[in-house]
């Protein structure tokens, strides 16, 4: 089987390009592939589609095995790869996920080289049984949470995927490893939850830590920054319409919280490399799973 290794400012995943190769029990696969001792090692599995409503499809699965509704930094990894590999010479892109069709747009330089990718990401969900989060209010917005011990202000959001955000200080300082568990699956959050840790330094800039559902610490997320944007802005840190940096451990990405709730986000992409992963040594370790 052939892939692809991308990074999206640091998340990384193995892409395959579904209109020449097919992946069974992908949930497996993700698990074998991305184990960093024994298979390639990533944040997981990415598959690129032909899809009846956009011009391509995408799904993705983390390292457990879970598959994911969207990925933003996958995304924009997606819209470099068709169009540097020839599979579109389109500049604007329609892409399927679970959690609807994101519109991309391709910065592309002089020598035919993507080198950003904008992405309409949609509207962020706040009403709290459409994140899912087991709450009664209209809105889950700086709500004190007892996590581990500890009481923590969350705002909640969804991006097609759940988050928690917290403000805090010193994120450098955090140990995620060994609070992070405790977020993902507090009993409030039915299906589980990705969480970010968030240093305001101005009301353009963030710094952030992100703990994923699935996959623990990564070094960045696209729909995670999307959601800590729009928290920004409802906790009074940032304002609508502003363009917000956002540092993530992976790199940088410029997201606005427009008025009309819908959220844009720009970043990076970049390929690592080719190669071709032996199908005897994919199912060998099928059997152990």
């Amino acid at each position: 089987m052939k892939f692809t290794k991308m990074h999206g400012i640091g998340n990384d995943y193995i892409y395959v390009n579904c209109f020449e190769e097919s992946v069974d029990e992908p949930e497996k696969v993700s698990m074998i592939l991305s184990d960093v001792r024994k298979g390639i090692g990533s944040d997981g599995l990415v598959m690129i589609m032909p899809s009846d409503k956009a011009d391509f499809r995408m799904r993705m699965f983390n390292i457990d095995g879970s598959e994911g509704k969207m990925c933003g930094n996958a995304t924009r990894c997606i819209g470099k790869y068709v169009y540097e590999k020839g599979l579109t010479d389109k500049k604007e892109i329609t892409l399927e996920t679970l959690s609807g069709i994101k519109y991309l747009t391709l910065f592309v330089n002089s020598d035919n080289k993507v080198e950003l990718v904008k992405v309409d990401m949609g509207k962020a969900i706040l009403e709290p049984e459409n994140i899912p989060v087991d709450y009664k209010g209209d809105r889950f917005i700086n709500v004190p949470v007892e996590v581990n011990g500890g009481t923590y202000n969350l705002t909640c959001v969804s991006m097609g995927n759940p988050h928690a955000v917290l403000f805090t200080e010193n994120i450098a300082d955090l140990d995620l490893e060994k609070i992070g568990c405790h977020f993902e699956n507090h009993k409030l959050f039915p299906e589980r939850i990705n969480t970010e840790f968030i240093e305001v330094l101005d009301e353009h800039t963030l710094n952030m830590r992100v703990w994923e559902r699935g996959s623990g610490e990564t070094f960045a997320c696209g729909t995670g920054a999307c959601a800590s944007a729009v928290a920004a802005v409802l906790n009074g840190y940032c304002k609508y319409d502003d363009e917000i940096l956002i540092h993530l451990r992976g790199g940088d990405l410029r997201i606005t919280y427009q008025s009309d709730g819908t959220v844009m986000m720009t970043g990076s992409a970049d390929f690592i490399c080719d190669g071709v992963v032996d199908d005897n040594y994919i199912n060998m370790m099928k059997e152990c799973l």
